[in-house]
Parts: structure tokens; sequence; C-alpha cells
């Protein structure tokens, strides 16, 4: 009875915290400049920071399928300089004004950001203009960039345990989406590439009008309009439409199946169900279902395949967040000694668990707390915010969202996850790998 009151107590404390969380909305103004980049600003006074986020609508998915890995690239050239911008200095004006800076890169989009003291704002509206307008894209720092994205490839995929697994899974679940490759691309094409090449991606892509700047925490509206002006009203659109993949992935049109030879010790099993992109209705059913898979030590396969069956040492499920066709990935290592089968029979026997009995109200709301919590925390920061307001701007048009999102997940019944387990779930919506250790050499 004492355990059963205090998860009371638990879920509804974080319910209350989430509530008061909703009551406190996320303020902003949004304008736009003539040559088409957006700009939205969001004032708190609370700490003497800055947060500049500038996100670029560009990512693998625009890319060329003989020169895969620029935009992820990119993240790492555009911090060489600029004409006004000495090789190598970028980092240091931040670092100088007692700043942070850094990048990500994804199927979908790019985003550059500066945390600074906010009498430094200017700074970071300079530099974000300079990256715009006069980065440096030339051979030198192409080599010397390339030199950092190979060690990356060898650190994170080719030297690294089951690396190999995101690339093995896209190339098996697309045939006609350029969601094929990882964003990290091919290093052969990355070399094979002309400066010329570089040079044509950063004029089409890195434009205004290609762009969404954020600028959030402790500045004046109408001084931070006045240098938007000043930096980046000069800076030309691009005239000629940005290319956008216009193409419709077919369905998989049944199980594939492989087996993918490793330098591991035990075998692992992954398993990608395609799903629907960001925004779609069923996407948000879809996220809740892999959070009660896998989120957390109190999750249906960590209890069933880690703790109760010891069948496995290591297990996830995550939904993957992209602008076209999605999907969501299932994993398990195995423990020493346990046979892959039985491994893939557990996992599929979870997730048979949810079709054909649905979730509990425990879980349900677990499952709405967890995802309440998580959206108080993502706009905790100022940088936090700056990502959202930049993130639902760019990929779903719409900058309220940061609002307005979690309504989305709150509609979703406990009824919409078991349909969603039934009609995505399942076998012939699937690519099953198996990573099995290579065998010994002579």
């Amino acid at each position: 009875m004492r355990f059963k009151v205090l998860v009371w107590l638990l879920l509804f404390g974080l319910s209350f915290v989430a509530a008061k969380g909703q009551e406190n909305r996320i303020s902003f103004e949004q304008f736009e400049l003539d040559n088409g980049l957006k700009v939205i600003l969001h004032q708190d006074k609370s700490t003497p920071i800055v947060a500049v986020a500038v996100m670029y609508h560009v990512g693998s998915k625009n890319e060329d399928p003989q020169r895969t890995g620029f935009a992820h690239f990119f993240e790492h050239l555009l911090f060489e300089g600029s004409e006004n911008i000495e090789r190598g200095q970028f980092d240091k004006y931040i670092q100088n004004a007692g700043g942070t800076l850094n990048a990500y890169t994804t199927a979908d989009n790019t985003c550059y950001f500066e945390i600074l003291p906010s009498n430094q704002l200017e700074l970071g509206m300079w530099l974000e203009s300079e990256r715009m307008l006069h980065a440096k894209v030339d051979q030198k720092g192409v080599e010397t960039q390339r030199e950092v994205v190979k060690e990356e490839m060898r650190m994170r995929y080719d030297n690294r345990p089951y690396g190999s697994f995101q690339r093995e899974i896209l190339k098996r679940m697309y045939h006609k989406y350029p969601y094929q490759w990882p964003t990290i691309g091919s290093m052969d094409h990355l070399d094979a590439a002309s400066e010329a090449d570089y040079v044509k991606f950063y004029r089409e892509f890195y434009v205004p009008n290609n762009a969404v700047m954020v600028i959030a925490g402790d500045f004046e509206p109408q001084q931070a309009k006045e240098w938007v002006y000043k930096y980046f009203k000069g800076i030309p659109k691009q005239e000629k439409p940005i290319y956008r993949p216009d193409v419709v992935e077919p369905p998989l049109g049944g199980e594939v199946r492989d087996t993918v030879y490793d330098r591991i010790q035990l075998p692992g099993i992954f398993e990608a169900y395609r799903t629907p992109g960001i925004g779609q209705k069923d996407f948000y059913a879809v996220s809740m279902l892999t959070r009660l898979l896998s989120a957390g030590e109190s999750s249906r396969l960590q209890k069933a395949l880690v703790d109760e069956k010891q069948l496995a040492i290591q297990v996830g499920n995550v939904a993957y967040e992209r602008e076209g066709p999605s999907f969501a990935l299932a994993y398990a290592i195995a423990n020493a000694g346990v046979d892959d089968k039985t491994l893939e029979e557990a996992i599929y026997e979870e997730i048979a668990k949810v079709q054909q009995e649905g979730i509990t109200e425990e879980e349900f709301q677990k499952l709405r707390n967890q995802i309440e919590s998580e959206f108080i925390s993502d706009n905790a920061t100022m940088f936090g915010i700056a990502n959202s307001l930049a993130t639902y701007a760019v990929l779903y048009g719409d900058a309220n969202l940061i609002n307005t999102e979690i309504d989305n997940y709150m509609k979703v019944t406990r009824e919409d996850i078991q349909k969603a387990a039934q009609q995505y779930f399942t076998p012939e919506n699937r690519v099953v790998l198996y990573y099995l250790p290579k065998p010994s050499q002579p």
C-alpha cells in the first residue's frame, strides 16, 4: 500500500509541475527581412546571458547521392573563418568573450549557436552574418576538416562495436527518399569532391531565405532588431528554388532480413519499423510507444529482457523524428550464451503484448508525465528555448508549437498507442539485422 501511495504522489507531483510549466508560455515575436531571413526574438532577463541560434533548412537529405556527407561536413567547415575572420579564430572570439558555441546536423537541418554574456550579443550576430555571407570555403579548409571528419568516422562508426548499424539500416529501409545514408555520409564522396562542389553547396543552401535566426535571453528587442538589419539585411537571397526532396517513398513491401558480421563479442538484434514523419497524427502515438518499450529502468524491454529473463545486457527503442518517412528502432545486445533467434523473439513478444493487450492506465499516465517533464526541461535554458523555436519554425513551419505541441501528445489515447503498435510494428514493415561476431581468421 505504501508503495502505491508513493507512486501516486510521484505521478501527481510530476503532473502538477508540468501543469505549472504549461502556464509559463514562451512569449516571442517574429519578423522577416526582405531577403527572406526569418527572425524570432524571445526576451528573458532572468539571467544575464543570451543565446543566438541560426538554423538552416538543409540536412543530409538535401545532398547529391554522389556527394553525401556535405551537410555534416559544413557543420565543421564553417568554423574555419571568413573574409573578415582569420582562419581558426572563430572559436576564439566567443571564448574570449566568455561564451560557448557549437553546432549540429541532422537529416533535415543544420544549426549553429552561441551562448554569450548579454553584453556580447552583437558579437554573436556579426559572427553568424560572416558565416552566412563570407565563410571561407576553400581547399585549405576543406583538407583540414576532411581529416577531422575522417577521424570522427573512425571513432563513431568504423571502430565502434555495432557502429555501422545506422548505415546498414538506412540503405535497406529507404529505396527512393534521400534518407538512404547517415548524416556523416561517405568519405569517398568527400575525397572526390572539388572545391567548386563545396562552394556550390554553400551558395545554394547557406542563404538567408533558407534560415531562421533566434535570439533568446537578456537583450533589448529594439537594439537587437537594429543589429539584425545592420548585419543581415544586405545578404542576398537565393533566387533559384532551394532543393527539397519531392519523392514518395513506397511501402517497404515486406520484411527485409540480413546479417552483418562485425568485430564484436556478443550478438545484437536491430529491428527498424517504418513510421510516419513529424507532425503527422500517428507520429505522436509511435513516439509514446517507443518510450513505453524502452524509456527508463521500468520500461517493458528493460524489465523483460534484461531484469527478468536476463537475455540481454542492453536494450533500447528510439523514434527517429524526421520530416519525411521516419522509423522506430528497437535493439538488444545479447547476454553471454543467448541465442540471437531467442533474443529476437523476446523483443517481438513485448511488442505483441502491446498489440494484443494494450497498456495499463498506470503506464499511460507515466508516459504523459515523462513527456510533460521533457517539454519543461527542453525549455529550461536559453539555448533550449532558442533551439525549440528554431526547430518548430524550420521543420514544422510554426514557431508557436513551442507552446502547443505538447497538446498533440496529450490527445493520444491508450487505444491510439495500441493501434500504432498494430499498424506499424509488424513484420512486413520492418528491417531486421543480426549483428554477429566475425568468424575467426586463419
